[in-house]
């Protein structure tokens, strides 16, 4: 049988006393501490947004490419390029514009 290797990340006031109880023993050193992970359930990675996209969301908010870089803090060459289609956002970047994208008003100025 496979150990189980994930534990809850909310449980009541007993297992919190449970394990601060095997904690102070591990501390003691009369028990050791056996450590387990948690796998969190993480959202589906951003689908790439497409340079007319980037173009609407700008035009959206009325903003010159100055300031839309400007808003999203990253230099003007980068956001004209992912207008241009030469670069795509990535990372947190392409989080920001996805959000934007659903609320304009996050951005606004």
């Amino acid at each position: 049988m496979r150990r189980k290797t994930t534990t809850d990340l909310v449980f009541d006031g007993e297992e919190l006393i449970r394990r601060l109880e095997r904690f102070a023993k591990h501390v003691c050193g009369e028990k050791p501490l056996t450590l387990r992970t948690a796998r969190l359930a993480l959202p589906p990675p951003e689908k790439p947004l497409r340079p007319s996209e980037v173009a609407a969301l700008r035009a959206k908010l009325g903003v010159t490419q100055a300031v839309f870089a400007a808003l999203l803090n990253v230099p003007k060459p980068t956001a004209i390029s992912w207008e241009s289609g030469a670069r795509k956002p990535s990372g947190a970047a392409l989080k920001l514009l996805r959000l934007a994208t659903r609320h304009p008003e996050l951005l606004a100025v």
